[in-house]
């Protein structure tokens, strides 16, 4: 009786820390990672804590239809993939701690509605980037403005799509969630001969976008440091350094919690520093150039603002889990048509007024153009900011690499980086502090925010807004796509395979420019 007792007191207890842990997880992951999305990169991270939530739910469930049902075998390994990297199933100990939260919640997971999910998608395409718009109109005009309509209806499009790739027909006619994440979908359309080979380019374009954009928070914190203040005998490199030497912290991350209590702010900051610099602009309406204004373009410049625009657009890699997550995923098409639509007059009236406001003499972070009095104070703004949001894609990037090079089964290039206590190893840490460094490095040598950005948007933020999205599409429900669908991603397909190709050759042209010109110096 007495151990029957204790047994029940132990329950008890275990079940009121459980439930507590699982309410403080799920404000943490609305307060801290779904309200604190900064840029597209934000995305990546949140989207392994939201698949693994997603992913050990779903494994607690077919666990539990299996083991109910007398004379049921015990699944084999690698039958049961819904979990994080779709290899095999979880350990033991994983699935008993989902199967704490899938009964104390009674969902399995947190959910979230269409309003947090818009949050997401909204600061991930109304994130710091957005500076460097005005600088595209400079070199596109008004067709640069077409461009930012043009961008927010494709990226709208292929979000919708690429949803729609989750999904096949069962047996009994109903439509079904087969895949979880974008890795999923690119597997399944490079199966049978390849099963893992679209997972690996979708990884590699993650990583590449994922670098980029902290060497890009590397480049905009030098930049607006020595902007900020000119008399200072510190150069832009110099400021860059030091950044860097604030950022090096980053490579003992163990989680983003202490981070993500900042994001919030940091981007309702962002808010504001937009709406200081439109208020500006404004006040010297009198003075806007509207005979600068045309309908010509840069062609040596301009296909790198097509980059800009398009990378300030991405959010595709972290829409599978977010439409996951939601209460009602049948509200998913519509919250992406109001975000993107709400991003997409806010972007056009931003770069438009912005530009007619300075003109010529828009520079390739806008706040650059602002008068010194309080160019200084917004400018430190951005930099905290800047500084702030660094963490995440690298902590998104690093998780990337480990799980694919260090954690993937018989299938890593390299020994597990972790020990057997869970602890980074020596030359883990090595490594992590290694890709911050390199950060400073591409930063130092290629210090040209608008060339960075535009290369990205280029490379990665095409192929997967525009080409893969459709090229998936196309794949795995070309049967079942009315005329109008095959049209319409054949034409995305074609327009973004020119604009990503021409636009990542300028970009190069001008980095490798750049590169010699830094060298020489």
């Amino acid at each position: 009786m007495a151990t029957l007792l204790r047994s029940k007191l132990t329950n008890v207890a275990t079940s009121v820390s459980n439930k507590s842990q699982a309410k403080m997880s799920g404000m943490f992951a609305r307060m801290g990672f779904q309200a604190a999305t900064d840029e597209e990169a934000v995305g990546f991270a949140h989207c392994d804590d939201l698949d693994m939530e997603h992913r050990q739910g779903l494994q607690m469930d077919i666990l539990k239809s299996e083991g109910g049902e007398e004379g049921a075998e015990s699944p084999l390994e690698g039958d049961i993939h819904y979990q994080r990297d779709g290899t095999g199933p979880l350990p033991p100990s994983a699935s008993k701690e989902a199967g704490v939260c899938s009964e104390l919640s009674g969902q399995g997971k947190p959910k979230i509605t269409a309003w947090e999910a818009g949050w997401n998608v909204t600061n991930a395409i109304q994130g710091m980037f957005v500076l460097g718009l005005p600088y595209a109109i400079l070199h596109g005009g008004y067709l640069g403005l077409f461009l930012i309509i043009f961008a927010a209806v494709v990226c709208c499009y292929t979000g919708k799509i690429l949803i729609a790739c989750l999904y096949e027909e069962n047996e009994d006619g109903e439509i079904v969630r087969v895949r979880d994440s974008y890795v999923d979908i690119a597997n399944a359309c490079c199966a049978p001969r390849f099963p893992t080979l679209g997972g690996r380019v979708v990884n590699v374009a993650q990583i590449i976008e994922l670098v980029m954009t902290c060497i890009l928070y590397v480049v905009v914190s030098g930049n607006l440091m020595y902007n900020s203040f000119p008399n200072l005998p510190v150069s832009q490199k110099s400021w860059s350094i030091i950044a860097t030497a604030v950022l090096l912290p980053c490579a003992f991350l163990k989680n983003l919690k202490a981070v993500s209590k900042f994001s919030l702010l940091c981007t309702l900051a962002h808010f504001v520093i937009n709406i200081l610099v439109i208020a500006y602009c404004l006040s010297r309406a009198r003075d806007w150039a509207w005979d600068k204004v045309k309908f010509y373009i840069d062609v040596k410049k301009f296909p790198i603002s097509i980059g800009i625009i398009v990378f300030s657009y991405t959010s595709q890699i972290f829409l599978p889990s977010l439409e996951g997550n939601m209460q009602n995923p049948k509200e998913f098409h519509c919250m992406m048509n109001w975000t993107h639509i709400a991003a997409c007059i806010l972007k056009g009236l931003f770069a438009l007024v912005a530009y007619l406001t300075w003109a010529d003499e828009t520079k390739e972070v806008i706040t650059d153009n602002l008068p010194s009095t309080i160019r200084a104070v917004v400018n430190i703004f951005l930099v905290a900011k800047a500084l702030l949001s660094y963490p995440l894609p690298f902590f998104a990037a690093v998780e990337v690499l480990e799980r694919s090079l260090f954690q993937d089964g018989n299938r890593a290039f390299f020994p597990n980086c972790y020990g057997g206590d869970g602890r980074l190893k020596s030359w883990g840490l090595t490594l992590r502090c290694a890709l911050v460094v390199f950060t400073l490095l591409m930063a130092i040598y290629v210090p040209h925010f608008a060339l960075l950005m535009g290369l990205t948007g280029s490379l990665t933020g095409a192929g997967l807004c525009f080409l893969l999205p459709s090229l998936f599409h196309l794949k795995l429900l070309w049967r079942k796509l009315l005329w109008h669908h095959v049209f319409f991603d054949v034409a995305i397909f074609v327009i973004g395979g020119i604009c990503s190709v021409s636009g990542f050759i300028h970009s190069l042209e001008g980095l490798i420019e750049a590169f010699r010109t830094n060298a020489e110096d």
